[in-house]
């Protein structure tokens, strides 16, 4: 992965070069993380990995939400959600 900066990326000469690796962009003057190029020859492989990415965050969650649930059980005289 290369590392450009928002300055790079807006020079065409340049920006053209990035045909065949994923670009790390940072502005420059706030030294900030800006966000990624992704050149169309990798688009589709690079959507597989975030689209895992995401999915493994929501199932992360999910456990953390069933782990809560089983753990604060509805005590008597308590109102239950209606999910069972």
């Amino acid at each position: 992965m290369i590392e450009a900066t928002l300055a790079d990326i807006r020079k065409p000469e340049v920006l053209y070069r990035y045909d065949d690796e994923i670009v790390h962009i940072v502005d420059g003057r706030k030294k900030v993380e800006v966000g990624f190029f992704v050149p169309t020859s990798m688009a589709q492989a690079f959507q597989a990995f975030i689209d895992s990415v995401e999915k493994s965050k929501k199932n992360a969650l999910l456990q953390r939400i069933a782990k809560a649930q089983k753990n604060d059980p509805i005590e008597e005289g308590g109102v239950a959600d209606g999910i069972v």
